[in-house]
């Protein structure tokens, strides 16, 4: 069991884990939050979201300089403490990704809806978030963000179009998002633990937590896992499903959030 007494990473999804999916509430998991900064345990936000958003919803978690891994692991931010580490993103662009799917869905006649289609106004009304947040979720730097809008079957001719060009959808919480094959939310995570080895001099013991099945990854990447109760009807599925290191939470949530951590660290 991992312990506080050691070297402990902590990596977390946000919409549905670390935030509450229908109000984006966190303060079940306050008093974890400040436990794990009082004992100087990185909590380490992984998401589909902006670097923007993440820089700013780590300042609101008191997390500001910790790494954070963006845009399903697109982008990653090392801690400020580190020198001559360099923050990683992605060799294919949004606006290259943003050109080649408006090309394919005018020739494919495909029907879904990006997050360039439209203002804050609208992203915020599909997302609950408040205009400057909204605005903060458009500022993608190597992914694109869409709803889908058309059949399964149009989606499987989609993604083998954009295999063809080194890309690869992945479905979120709510919404679909487009990215290099090359990365992912569990290429970010061993990167950033390499940086620890490099940087701290220490072998860390991972935790994560996540909520839905793009978030497996970022699971079976860790040592501890702690798959928060969602309302993905699929579930999550792991490589390794082995009780002594995953647990599977009853609450949802924060309240999820802070139930997986008392099942490992109490």
């Amino acid at each position: 069991m991992p312990s506080l007494k050691e070297t402990l990473l902590v990596f977390t999804d946000l919409d549905g884990t670390l935030l509450d999916f229908h109000t984006l509430d966190w303060q079940p998991a306050a008093s974890w939050l400040k436990r794990l900064q009082d004992e100087q345990v990185p909590v380490i936000l992984c998401s589909s979201k902006t670097a923007s958003e993440m820089r700013d919803i780590q300042q609101e978690l008191g997390l500001g300089g910790l790494p954070y891994i963006a845009e399903n692991g697109a982008v990653i931010q090392p801690d400020v403490r580190w020198e001559n580490a360099a923050r990683f993103i992605s060799e294919k662009k949004h606006d290259d990704i943003r050109q080649f799917i408006a090309r394919v869905r005018q020739e494919m006649h495909l029907k879904f809806t990006t997050f360039d289609d439209v203002d804050e106004r609208v992203v915020a009304e599909w997302t609950g978030l408040s205009r400057p947040r909204a605005a903060l979720a458009r500022k993608h730097e190597a992914s694109v963000t869409l709803i889908w809008r058309d059949s399964d079957e149009q989606m499987k001719r989609f993604a083998a179009e954009l295999a063809r060009q080194g890309l690869k959808i992945v479905p979120g919480a709510r919404f679909w998002h487009i990215l290099d094959t090359s990365c992912g939310k569990d290429v970010a995570v061993h990167w950033l633990v390499e940086q620890y080895r490099l940087h701290d001099g220490f072998d860390p013991t991972t935790l994560g937590l996540g909520d839905g099945p793009n978030d497996a990854p970022l699971l079976d990447s860790v040592a501890f896992a702690v798959v928060v109760k969602g309302f993905n009807r699929e579930g999550v599925s792991l490589k390794n499903n082995d009780p002594t290191r995953v647990y599977r939470t009853q609450h949802t949530g924060p309240a999820g959030w802070r139930e997986g951590l008392d099942y490992f660290l109490t």
